[in-house]
């Protein structure tokens, strides 16, 4: 299945796996890529997985800026212990516990050390773990076919609804891409 997938890989697009990705990690995810290099490879967060844990449960003073349910999300499968914050600063905002996302101005990641109330931040969503691929693995995967390279709007990172994100993603890339957007988990089954 076609559509205006875009070809390169790069820091704020984001990754959706094609129904030939079996791998349950990445089943039907949207994945937002933080970082990609030649050399390093890719990290990237996985923005659709939520867990039943509150952000201010396990770090003080965040929860009031997390958005939606303000629940942690599961970021990936690699160190599912570490913390990784995404934020939204306020329009003119800036600070050093602040970097950037690289083609999504205002979104960045945030650093959890610095005082939440301090911050000229908006919204945040507080990640556990990360997904990671080493050089050249993710390329492979995406001319394998298991994901399908897209452009990312905005309000994609910080959606209020994670689990409405993959169809709004696909749904918005139009035919035929977006018809893959109604696929059952099991196609055989239907």
């Amino acid at each position: 299945m076609t559509g205006p997938v875009v070809t390169d890989l790069a820091a704020g697009r984001l990754l959706v796996a094609t129904p030939l990705l079996g791998d349950p990690h990445f089943a039907r995810t949207v994945v937002l890529l933080l970082q990609h290099d030649d050399e390093d490879g890719a990290l990237g967060l996985v923005l659709d997985r939520e867990t039943r844990t509150p952000v201010g449960e396990v770090l003080l003073g965040w929860g009031r800026l997390a958005v939606g349910s303000g629940h942690v999300h599961e970021g990936g499968p690699v160190q599912p212990e570490a913390a990784i914050c995404l934020g939204r600063l306020v329009p003119g905002g800036s600070t050093g516990s602040f970097s950037e996302l690289e083609g999504s101005p205002g979104l960045g990641t945030v650093d959890l050390d610095g005082d939440p109330d301090a911050l000229p931040l908006e919204a945040v969503r507080v990640y556990a773990g990360y997904a990671g691929w080493s050089a050249g693995q993710l390329e492979s995967e995406v001319d394998d076919g298991a994901w399908w390279v897209l452009d990312s709007l905005p309000g994609d990172a910080l959606t209020p609804r994670p689990d409405r994100l993959r169809e709004q993603v696909l749904r918005r890339q139009g035919p035929p891409l977006a018809f893959a957007a109604v696929l059952p988990d099991d196609p055989t089954l239907n």
